[in-house]
Parts: C-alpha cells; structure tokens; sequence
C-alpha cells in the first residue's frame, strides 16, 4: 500500500523483538496492495521483509478479525510447511519466531509477519509474460500442484464467500451511499452495470454447480500466482532459471485451475503444465476461477467504498481497479 496504516512502528518495532529484530531500522516500502511493508535492517547488516496484515480487511477467512487472524495464521504455517518438503525452495514462507510462531498479534486489528529478505526483482500485475516466462512459471506451478498437502491447509469452498456483500450492494443502489468520496460513484457504476453483475453472480453459480459436479483433484495452490508475486534474481529474466513466489496469504487447497487461469493464455500453454503435471485442465474451471477473481474484487473495492473512507493514493488506485474490473465484468 502507498498510504501507511495507523498504526505506531514502535510498537511494531517492539513486536519484531520475537524474530530478534527488536533494534533493526525500519524503512516503508510502499508497494503491493493490500498489506502494509517494511524493510528491517540491523546494525549486524541483517534484513528482513516485515509484512503487517490489516485484519478488519481479510474477509475471506469469514467475519471479524480473530477469525481472519485464525485464517492468516493457517495461510503462514502452511506456507513454512510447504518450504520444507524438497524441491519446494520456491516458496518464499516466513521466517517463524523463537517459540515458532509464523505470524504473531499486533494488537486487536493488526498481524504482523517476517519473510527473509529475497534480493531480486518482481513483476507486476497485468504485466505480459513471454512464452518463455510463462513456461517457467507453469512448471514451476506443476511441481507446487503435487506437493504433499501440509497441515494445517484450508479447503476452498466453490461457494462465493461475498456473493451476499455484492447482491446487498445491487439491492441498495437505489439510494445513497454515504462512506466517503467514492461512495456515489461507486453506487452509480454498480447501478448502471447492476443487470450485467446479476448474470455474472448467475453464471458463476452455474459454473460452480457444474465444475462440483465433475468432482476433481484438489492440490496446493498459491491463488495469485501474477507476475507480481513472482520473483526472479536481479538481471535474469524469468525464463532463466525457476523463479520464486511470494505472498503465501492465499494458499488454500482447491482446483489446480485456481493458478492455471492467472498464467496460461492459449492452448500450448495449458498442453504444457498437463504434461508437466500429469493434470489436463477443465475450461469450465478455469472459468469458474476467472469469474471469481473479478466477483471478489468488486465486492472488496465495493466493501471499502462503502464504508468510511478519504480520498487517498490508495482509495485512487482501488476507485481505478473497480472501473476496470466493472468493464470487464460488462463486456
């Protein structure tokens, strides 16, 4: 996130003292959407990733924060779990504390976590891969996809957790919003594509009762596997060696087709990752998991407008994201 949240870094300093980076110099990094970053660095030239969790905006491990903590906590040893197994050095999980906690409290509304610090440079969403690129990442997504489940992993449910949150929003848009700046243009977008977004929440419960009905393996995902998440050492291009992928929040057990649709764009590339994983991918999944990415979003940018907020490099980008995501939903 551009904008710092509110929070007082001594205390977050006080926090870190469980990973022995107590006296470490913090610096914000301002980049990703959603979480909050720092750079902690010691006297001793030690550096560490710090990741703080918002957890009144982590919705998708049900209501209220203790149980996104719940959910946030699973994600984080799931991910330790799985950097574990052999061959999974990809896996950028966290680094845990002295009593091995993978993510610790931070008061009633935050959670923080420490990663080690990767040199080496990301992507960005929405960014074109080349055919090399996307190999790399298939592959790599191929072995991820047959790695042994780690306990504790969540299931997804096929279910659309904010189905009610967007089909309320639909129902209320014949009166005002009140949440901030973005409160009415929010409302007037989702009134005028509100006909459009019905059939979509329709579709998507097509989808999923067809992709329940054919049963299917679940694996390991990652859920953002965007070329945001992931990272390649400075200088070398994707295709070069096997990349990393950060941002394990997500990882849930579900569809292979959850990663597939967010890398694959054609044919050969679907050939590739079933030759790789043994798996050959279902189009009415890998639709189902594209619907659903653009159905959360709305329904996360329409929470936050919705709700008390000011105009900021933040809420600027989430108002830009909606639009788009609106569009695409419309087309």
């Amino acid at each position: 996130m551009q904008d710092r949240p509110d929070l007082d870094e001594r205390t977050l300093g006080q926090a870190l003292d469980a990973w022995e980076l107590g006296d470490a110099h913090l610096t914000y990094a301002p980049v990703g959407f959603g979480d909050y970053h720092w750079i902690a660095e010691t006297g001793a030239g030690r550096r560490a990733f710090v990741t703080v969790a918002d957890l009144t905006h982590k919705d998708q491990w049900g209501g209220g924060a203790d149980a996104a903590f719940a959910g946030l906590r699973a994600a984080m040893e799931a991910a330790v779990a799985l950097r574990a197994q052999p061959g999974r050095d990809f896996v950028v999980a966290p680094l845990t504390t002295r009593d091995g906690a993978a993510v610790r409290r931070l008061g009633a509304r935050f959670a923080v976590s420490v990663f080690p610090y990767e040199s080496g440079e990301a992507g960005a969403f929405g960014q074109e891969l080349s055919e090399a690129e996307r190999g790399a990442v298939l592959d790599l997504l191929a072995t991820l996809h047959r790695s042994a489940v780690p306990e504790p992993l969540a299931e997804l449910s096929l279910g659309l957790p904010t189905g009610d949150v967007l089909r309320r929003a639909l129902a209320e848009c014949g009166r005002p919003w009140r949440g901030g700046p973005f409160a009415e243009p929010a409302r007037e977008l989702v009134a005028d594509a509100a006909t459009a977004l019905r059939e979509r929440l329709a579709a998507y419960d097509e989808l999923a009762t067809e992709v329940a009905g054919r049963g299917g393996r679940r694996v390991v995902t990652h859920g953002e596997p965007h070329p945001g998440n992931v990272l390649r050492r400075a200088g070398v291009g994707l295709a070069g060696e096997r990349p990393s992928l950060v941002d394990w929040d997500t990882v849930r057990l579900a569809h292979p087709e959850r990663d597939l649709w967010l890398v694959a764009t054609g044919p050969a590339d679907l050939d590739r990752y079933a030759r790789a994983s043994g798996h050959t991918p279902d189009p009415a999944a890998l639709a189902l998991y594209a619907l659903r990415w653009d159905l959360g979003d709305v329904t996360e940018y329409l929470t936050w407008f919705r709700g008390p907020h000011e105009r900021t490099s933040d809420t600027e980008a989430g108002w830009s994201g909606l639009c788009e995501t609106v569009a695409r939903l419309t087309r």
